[in-house]
């Protein structure tokens, strides 16, 4: 574990010079908010030392040397991967209704939707000029990949949206908008490197395997840590999911396949009421009871299997290939 703790310090470390310049290409009140968002400064301004794990640009350097070349070729497609992954953070936040992240407000809860609508989008085309400006024909392929990622992203974020008034949400389809609003990027992350590097098809579809079923390991343990993550520690209230009435992967699984308490459960889901902490503890129970915190979990470990048998299957150093796989194992494995 500490050794991938110190792998992710070292791929933000050699990506935050990159991604600190393509943000200060933006214009100065999209970039004081981006520097608020990543944990660089405070809502004065003033410096700070925090942000997120990085783990999309540790992929994405990781998967250029799966290709054989050195990790800073996927240098750009790390900083594309990070600005994706925050321009998603930026709306996801605002549309979930949250106010805090990593222990501090939200840009929209302290500078408004329009202000977080907007330095989203400009992260967002960022990311595009980031892989365009790569010499050679690498660049149009690594755009592509990014913008096929992004609308899927965005199609999962659809269906998010359009399963909280619907009632009859099956486990496939939560599976499938899972896939697309958190394994497109993460599946984008661990190919873009190798694409930059211009490696094989057959390698970057191996990549992009993985990382799809590492998206997919991911939302799982989140959806869990959703319900039962510490606050302290995942810096959201405990049952944040539920008091939203998400319908997570555990809670799609305990609906769908728990008999007599997913019925419950469901009704529960669909009262009126505003719930108290009694209320959302009862709800926690119930998945519990219903078996969907033991199947998520499970189900991240036999995703991560999967996962491990198409990296086995490429011809990738088996540096690189264990480097990925820690990394995985991280993910599946974490408290926040």
């Amino acid at each position: 574990m500490t050794a991938v703790l110190d792998s992710l310090q070292q791929g933000r470390q050699t990506v935050q010079p990159a991604l600190r310049a393509a943000i200060d290409r933006l214009d100065p009140t999209s970039r004081s908010i981006a520097y608020y968002h990543l944990g660089w400064t405070d809502l004065d301004g003033n410096p700070t030392s925090g942000g997120g794990k990085a783990v999309r640009p540790a992929l994405a350097l990781l998967s250029a040397e799966a290709a054989g070349a050195a990790p800073e070729t996927g240098l750009p497609g790390a900083v594309a991967v990070e600005l994706v992954h925050n321009f998603s953070l930026l709306h996801d936040d605002l549309m979930d209704g949250d106010t805090e992240r990593r222990h501090r407000p939200t840009v929209w809860a302290v500078r408004g939707a329009a202000s977080a609508i907007l330095t989203g989008d400009a992260m967002l085309s960022l990311a595009q000029e980031v892989l365009l400006e790569v010499d050679g024909p690498a660049a149009v392929a690594a755009a592509r990949l990014m913008s096929e990622a992004v609308n899927e992203l965005i199609r999962g974020q659809v269906l998010d949206v359009a399963f909280e008034k619907r009632h009859d949400v099956s486990l496939d389809e939560c599976l499938d908008m899972a896939a697309g609003k958190t394994g497109a990027l993460l599946s984008a992350s661990t190919a873009i490197g190798a694409v930059l590097a211009g490696a094989p098809a057959a390698t970057v579809s191996a990549l992009a395997g993985f990382g799809a079923d590492l998206g997919l390991a991911f939302q799982l343990v989140d959806d869990v840590l959703g319900i039962w993550g510490e606050p302290s520690t995942t810096g959201k209230p405990v049952y944040s999911d539920l008091r939203a009435r998400k319908k997570s992967l555990p809670v799609t699984y305990s609906i769908t396949h728990g008999g007599a308490i997913g019925r419950e459960l469901s009704a529960w889901l669909a009262a009126p009421d505003q719930p108290d902490e009694a209320s959302l503890r009862h709800a926690a129970d119930l998945v519990d009871q219903a078996g969907g915190r033991r199947w998520a979990l499970d189900e991240a470990h036999r995703r991560m299997t999967a996962g491990q048998h198409k990296l086995e299957e490429a011809e990738i150093g088996d540096h690189a290939r264990e480097e990925l796989l820690s990394l995985a194992r991280f993910i599946v494995t974490r408290e926040a």
